[in-house]
């Protein structure tokens, strides 16, 4: 199996909601490092598993929607908790959208909400 990482930091910001989670229901930022994973079986003709500056083309548009925002409010969380847990499956989903390499079989997303806590989809 054939693995491509990419990595990008960015600073959103959030609050939690249907609990009492302290400070976290009240709007705060996180400094989010976002890891995309692509997986696959095969390498294409130019010995890659994907071009990489068109994966990082896509990657620039989906963290640049949500550099500096407040996740609550996009159309996407409406009705969601901002959970690291339901970003990350939002990310990849919006990732997986976008790329059209036929030999990608696996995408993960690893989000990291701070230098301790990480959710992945």
């Amino acid at each position: 199996m054939y693995e491509l990482g990419i990595r990008r930091n960015f600073i959103a910001r959030h609050f939690l909601i249907g609990g009492d989670w302290g400070a976290e229901n009240f709007p705060n930022s996180h400094h989010y490092v976002l890891e995309l994973r692509l997986g696959g079986k095969e390498i294409d003709q130019h010995g890659y598993l994907v071009d990489i500056v068109e994966v990082e083309k896509h990657l620039d548009e989906i963290v640049g929607y949500y550099k500096d925002q407040m996740l609550n409010e996009k159309p996407e969380f409406a009705g969601l908790n901002p959970s690291i847990e339901n970003f990350a499956r939002i990310l990849a989903t919006s990732f997986n959208e976008r790329i059209k390499a036929e030999n990608i079989s696996e995408i993960t997303v690893r989000l990291w909400e701070n230098e301790s806590a990480w959710a992945a989809y």
